[in-house]
């Protein structure tokens, strides 16, 4: 159950023939009567130089909407109907391929372009948005868990082709199908991490802990402010973090529910010193500059953890998508003045449920 928008554009050869409202609107209404019989117009209207706007509705409360630009020669027109749970298609794909076919010679047009409908407003959101802000369609088929915390929108959705999917805040977090994202924040094979002590900042998912555990570390503390997120991954994530979330108390890990920035200071005060310190946080905003509060919290973070850090500890840490870099930029900028100075590498991974390379950073002390 959804609102379905279906999306047409076309480009005009000749712009001055978008002068003529009536016969566009003619035009169009021939077409679009053969597969949508009882349009009825509502509207026609010149708005001058910015073009022409004409309105029909039809059947199963359609609206259909034309939009004429003459400066560049572009007509739009969206199809929009709710499509009940049982019922069909208001049109197909493949009729929608025959409209466009056969609108093309009427509009005299050189160029053209047809979308899917856009499913809007049901209780599954199918759309989610790539780290440079593009939208992404997913085969979402079922919310398995939903909540509002004081911190986030935690969601978990089951899709077929990436399993169940934890989705924080509307942006996705990981799935049944990210082993490689887990694997390259860690640098599985790289790394050493057997007889180390471990910190986890945030993880909440619990796949990063589950599988340092593999790699037989001396001890690992995770720092998850939002227990929420650990529940409903315990139940629904299980692929991914296996039994370490059944309890917070393990033989050789503790989880503790708590803002990770208070535990740091503690470290600090103490003088507690780890191997490995992971950033399992949030990715890197895209800004115009480096400024605002999620980048004062990246630097905060990074400053912190570098100070509870053995002399040749790393920090790890994700960072976004390697089509955002100008954001990985300054990100790399900000690393060259922090009060520590520092090394870095990075590495990338295509990770399946993001539909995208995603870029991870390995930090530590000059020596």
């Amino acid at each position: 159950m959804a609102i379905n928008t279906i999306l047409m554009d076309f480009k005009v050869n000749e712009p001055a023939k978008l002068d003529s409202g009536s016969n566009i609107q003619t035009d169009v209404h021939q077409v679009l009567e053969q597969f949508i019989p009882g349009l009825n117009m509502h509207m026609m209207q010149d708005c001058g130089p910015d073009g022409i706007l004409i309105l029909w509705s039809g059947p199963r409360s359609c609206l259909v909407t034309l939009r004429a630009f003459r400066g560049p020669g572009l007509i739009s027109i969206s199809i929009e109907y709710y499509r009940g749970e049982e019922e069909d298609a208001l049109l197909s794909f493949d009729q929608v391929r025959t409209i466009e076919s056969l609108l093309i010679p009427k509009l005299n047009s050189i160029r053209s372009h047809k979308y899917p409908a856009f499913k809007r407003g049901g209780i599954l959101n199918r759309y989610l948005v790539s780290s440079d802000e593009r939208v992404l369609e997913y085969d979402f088929d079922k919310l398995l868990f939903e909540e509002k915390t004081a911190h986030q929108k935690v969601q978990i959705y089951h899709s077929p082709t990436f399993g169940n999917m934890l989705v924080l805040d509307d942006l996705q977090n990981l799935a049944d199908s990210d082993i490689i994202y887990t694997e390259t924040l860690m640098q599985r094979g790289k790394e050493n991490y057997e007889g180390k002590e471990v910190l986890i900042l945030g993880g909440g998912d619990g796949a990063l802990l589950w599988e340092l555990l593999k790699e037989k570390p001396k001890f690992v503390t995770m720092l998850e402010i939002d227990d929420v997120v650990m529940q409903s991954c315990k139940k629904y994530l299980r692929n991914s973090c296996g039994t370490c979330l059944d309890n917070y108390n393990g033989e050789n890990y503790k989880i503790i529910v708590a803002d990770c920035v208070q535990w740091l200071d503690k470290y600090i005060t103490d003088g507690t010193k780890f191997d490995y310190v992971f950033g399992d946080l949030t990715d890197i905003p895209l800004s115009s500059t480096p400024q605002g509060e999620i980048w004062d919290f990246i630097r905060l973070i990074l400053n912190k953890a570098l100070k509870v850090l053995n002399s040749t500890g790393k920090f790890m840490t994700h960072g976004n998508g390697i089509s955002c870099p100008t954001a990985l930029a300054m990100y790399e900028e900000q690393l060259k003045k922090l009060e520590t100075p520092v090394d870095f590498s990075r590495d990338h991974a295509f990770v399946p449920s993001f539909m995208e390379d995603w870029v991870f950073y390995q930090v530590w002390r000059k020596q």
